[in-house]
């Protein structure tokens, strides 16, 4: 199974940029998107179709801003939307998918380089889904959670991180979140499978960041532990174009 995410910064935008194209070709089983910034009743049947898949949108109250979506293959798979906290999921942030072996969650975390008040509100995500993965484990359900995390863990996970350490994003109280998932269960699969490789999945779209290799690693698969024997890849493909971060692909065994 191929699982792939992909921050789109705006669905209707990526539309420009040969995107139906560019999936048919990677042939993802489960597509997950974040930052869609549009309702479904904002794009034609046709625009929001993607041959071959059902799709699951959860859009944000607020016109124009944040969202999640999710297209997959199989039929008959139960999908729901958000963490069950009214604070959150206004704003459209989390699609759940009940695969066979696990459970997936699609979410564009929470960004807090508006203020300190969005970092708190980002902390509190953090925290509020970690409740839930916790009583999912408790009852024996595997998980993998995908998206933009909108926090690089570590030094080796962005270009400059003296300079970014006062930013959110790098700051010790958002990284510290990701280190509270690994001690509750969780492995990250792309630096368990490449611990030394320096990849991002996302470049500010000003100095000519992506050119000159300027990035940040935003884009991660956290799966239980449980299941990182079968995870056989996670492929960041920084070839691909269209948006502000690129997909990052995870090959699950079956």
């Amino acid at each position: 199974m191929k699982i792939m995410t992909w921050n789109v910064n705006g669905f209707r935008a990526i539309l420009k940029k040969n995107f139906k194209e560019t999936i048919q070709q990677l042939n993802p089983d489960v597509l997950c998107l974040q930052e869609i910034k549009a309702k479904p009743e904002q794009v034609t049947n046709e625009e929001i179709t993607i041959p071959g898949y059902v799709h699951a949108w959860n859009p944000a109250d607020r016109p124009g801003y944040s969202g999640t979506a999710i297209y997959y293959k199989q039929n008959e798979i139960e999908t729901s939307f958000g963490l069950g906290d009214t604070e959150f999921d206004i704003e459209g942030r989390v699609v759940r998918l009940e695969l066979k072996d696990f459970t997936l969650f699609n979410i564009y975390f929470p960004n807090g380089q508006r203020g300190q008040e969005r970092v708190d509100y980002k902390l509190r995500f953090y925290g509020k889904l970690l409740d839930l993965c916790d009583s999912l484990h408790q009852q024996g359900r595997k998980i993998v959670i995908t998206g933009d995390f909108n926090t690089a863990h570590a030094e080796i996970d962005l270009a400059n991180p003296k300079e970014n350490s006062v930013i959110s994003g790098f700051l010790p109280e958002e990284r510290v979140w990701i280190d509270y998932f690994l001690q509750h269960g969780f492995v990250d699969a792309f630096r368990s499978l490449y611990p030394q490789k320096v990849q991002y999945s996302w470049w500010t779209y000003r100095v000519n960041a992506r050119a000159r290799g300027i990035g940040w690693r935003l884009d991660y698969y956290l799966v239980s532990k449980e299941l990182m024997p079968e995870i056989a890849d996670v492929i960041i493909q920084d070839e691909i174009m269209g948006s502000d971060h690129c997909p990052v692909s995870m090959i699950y065994n079956e």
